[in-house]
């Protein structure tokens, strides 16, 4: 009757532990949601963009490969002693999602949430049985938005090799068709290749897709490799397709051939297309290997056990690096709501409406963007002005973007992006030091220097990006600063600024150099109003 005793004293001490293991478990999830919570409510947004509109359907799909992989992990019977790695992990995902909070910039956070799921698998499990269940988690970051910059810089390259396939294939149907940068000119028609048509609507989703297929396929490894690297050019290929056959349905029928539902369903077909390609793929490769599986077996959808896989997530013991992990979740939660909001400073500016458009014998002339590039520009201000000296031989134009919030929105954009899209060729692209001397005060500029062309036209460009009194040309080393200007400083603003003039036929470069120079000279010093130190 003792020993009976016992064993259900025993039986009970066990349960109670466990029990108390999957409380702490739930309470430091429940902790990490407002510690994420900026991050999260940024993916809401980045979801309702129709480039990661898939977003909200990855985080489903990884919760069935993680309990698939759950299957392969069978439990133990002894104390896990490994769990600290798992800890330590989630203390560097933490310090990474802070930063991404003081800095408001969401990306930062979101990647950060994702190492803390990584860590929270390693803890639960052990880091020696932990391991093996990273498909799951690492198929998360198919539902991240890139950052902006690269995500400009990718669509726009994506773009220019979609119009030059699109109309290769245009031109094979004997249409005469011209390609003015990202302008399909058919005569009548012009069709423009936006972001839309970049293809980043369809890879994003299509790459998800080859990641989850080549987890699922029976086959050897070298088979996986080829459908996960196959998936992006096969969908830049098949977008290419797309765009060549509405030109050539424009060119039959009309306009209406790319726009609306038409448009929208062929993208549809094209991103079928893609999946089905890469199925056939898949039994190629099955059929040509020495013993093939049969076609049912070469996909493992095997849904079954879940629920039973599923329990065991929160099958947890107490352990002391789960109850440090509950400390010092509880700890990071209390500062962020203990601690009042830190407000970002807003410098004094005057607006671009009060740049003078007449100085030292420049005379200027303002302009204004179409509503369409100006809501892809996203800045907060803007100036656009063509300006004339009497002594010099051709006019210069002085653009800037102001930002006030660089670690949000779309940021800015690089002229290395914008003008090609125009049908620009851009080439010797190199930083040069110009010297100046603003108000009697010798001052260095740098700039990036680049000679653009379209036919026989050439232009001068400088440009770059003015941020918080830093003069850098560099897109990463301007992000990096914003990241420490909005944590130190608390400073998110930025401008980016270029100037161009035209090299007349048979003018020397050096020539034009010294016309922007002879600009720069007049104009710099008059920057601070406009764009704070």
């Amino acid at each position: 009757m003792s020993s009976t005793s016992s064993h259900s004293r025993v039986s009970a001490g066990s349960l109670f532990g466990q029990y108390n293991g999957t409380l702490l478990f739930l309470f430091s999830f429940a902790m990490a949601i407002p510690v994420f919570w900026f991050g999260l409510v940024s993916l809401k947004e980045a979801w309702s963009v129709p480039e990661y509109s898939h977003g909200p359907l990855i985080p489903i799909v990884s919760a069935y490969l993680f309990l698939r992989e759950m299957k392969f992990v069978p439990p133990t019977d002894r104390p896990v002693t490994d769990r600290w790695p798992g800890f330590w992990v989630m203390m560097v995902a933490l310090m990474i999602s802070t930063i991404g909070n003081v800095a408001r910039i969401p990306d930062i956070v979101t990647y950060g949430m994702i190492v803390w799921l990584w860590g929270l698998v390693l803890l639960s499990f052990g880091a020696h049985r932990g391991i093996v269940l990273w498909t799951g988690v690492l198929h998360l970051i198919y539902m991240l938005p890139l950052p902006n910059f690269i995500y400009w810089h990718l669509s726009t390259q994506l773009q220019f090799v979609s119009s030059e396939i699109g109309v290769a294939l245009v031109r094979s149907f004997s249409i005469p068709v011209f390609l003015d940068g990202n302008v399909i000119d058919l005569g009548v028609y012009k069709l423009q290749v936006a972001e839309a048509c970049s293809g980043l609507r369809y890879l994003f989703p299509v790459l998800s897709f080859s990641y989850i297929f080549a987890i699922l396929y029976q086959g050897p490894r070298w088979h996986k490799v080829v459908l996960l690297v196959t998936a992006a050019p096969l969908t830049v290929l098949m977008n290419s397709f797309r765009i060549g056959v509405i030109g050539v349905l424009v060119n039959a029928y009309g306009i209406e051939q790319a726009e609306g539902f038409l448009h929208a369903f062929e993208g549809w077909v094209i991103f079928g297309a893609c999946v089905g390609i890469l199925f056939v793929l898949a039994i190629l490769m099955q059929r040509l290997t020495p013993n093939p599986m049969p076609l049912a077996d070469t996909i493992d959808l095997d849904f079954s056990k879940l629920q039973t896989e599923f329990a065991r997530i929160l099958d947890h013991v107490p352990s002391r690096a789960m109850i440090a992990l509950a400390v010092v979740m509880t700890v990071l939660t209390a500062v962020m709501y203990g601690v009042p909001q830190r407000e970002y400073v807003e410098a004094p500016r005057e607006d671009f409406s009060f740049y003078p458009l007449s100085y030292e014998g420049w005379e200027g002339r303002r302009q204004y963007l179409d509503p369409v590039i100006e809501g892809v520009l996203g800045a907060d201000d803007y100036l656009s002005t063509n300006f004339a000296h009497p002594e010099e031989a051709a006019p210069v134009d002085l653009f800037i973007a102001f930002y006030k919030k660089l670690t949000e929105g779309s940021g800015v954009h690089s002229p290395e992006v914008c003008i090609p899209s125009g049908g620009w060729e851009m080439s010797r692209i190199q930083e040069r030091t110009i010297n100046l001397s603003i108000d009697g005060q010798p001052q260095d500029l740098l700039v990036n220097r680049a000679i653009i062309q379209k036919g026989l036209s050439r232009q001068l460009v400088y440009y770059w990006f003015d941020q918080r009194g830093r003069n850098l040309t560099g897109d990463y080393e301007a992000k990096a600063y914003a990241i420490w200007d909005a944590a130190v400083r608390r400073r998110t603003d930025g401008s980016l600024v270029r100037v161009i003039t035209t090299i007349r036929q048979g003018e020397p470069e050096a020539a034009a150099d010294e016309r922007l120079k002879h600009f720069l000279n007049d104009s710099v010093g008059k920057l601070p109003r406009f764009i704070p130190n």
